[in-house]
């Protein structure tokens, strides 16, 4: 296991190439989630420029169900965790019903009774949260939870990286010779 673990921080830190496709990206760390963190699904969501979450990533179809609920803009574990920038973690949706009522009787539905929610962040800046769903109630592992959040750190990193060389590449697109700007 610790080698698929050092497996999985390269391919979460190998952002420079060519070809890099953020997609495939956060669906690979859904899937190593899964893998290593004895949970039964996980899911993205990052921040669009409005500050609003979507899901960019999920190991299951069964999120994909849950996607109106996960980003509804009402309470649930993603917005608490994305606006606190704390972890955010439920044991047992079913012991706390009224902290997100239409998120857990959505989760409950699919079969899903605990989750938690680890900010994506750098520093003060939060990009987005990953989620962690249990079919059986009880807290992650503490080696399953710090794992969890260096996963969401690297991939932060990682994303933020790709984001700043995005951003050079089109500004030095912008600065060549010859390169019109349109009258506005």
């Amino acid at each position: 296991m610790s080698d698929r673990m050092a497996q999985t921080f390269v391919e979460l830190a190998d952002t420079l190439v060519e070809q890099f496709d953020t997609i495939e990206f956060l669906h690979v760390l859904t899937e190593r989630c899964v893998e290593l963190l004895a949970v039964n699904a996980a899911g993205i969501l990052l921040a669009d420029e409005r500050g609003a979450l979507t899901l960019m990533a999920a190991s299951s179809e069964l999120l994909r169900s849950l996607e109106h609920f996960l980003v509804a803009g009402e309470t649930g574990p993603s917005e608490e965790c994305f606006h606190s920038g704390q972890s955010v973690r439920c044991p047992d949706l079913r012991a706390e019903p009224q902290r997100w009522p239409r998120f857990e009787a959505a989760a409950a539905r699919l079969g899903f009774v605990a989750v938690d929610a680890v900010p994506m962040r750098l520093r003060d800046e939060v990009i987005g949260t990953l989620n962690l769903f249990r079919t059986s109630p009880g807290a992650l592992r503490p080696e399953a939870t710090a794992l969890a959040q260096s996963f969401a750190n690297v991939a932060t990193i990682s994303l933020l990286q790709v984001r700043a060389i995005r951003q050079n590449q089109a500004l030095a697109e912008q600065l060549q010779p010859g390169h019109r700007r349109s009258a506005g």
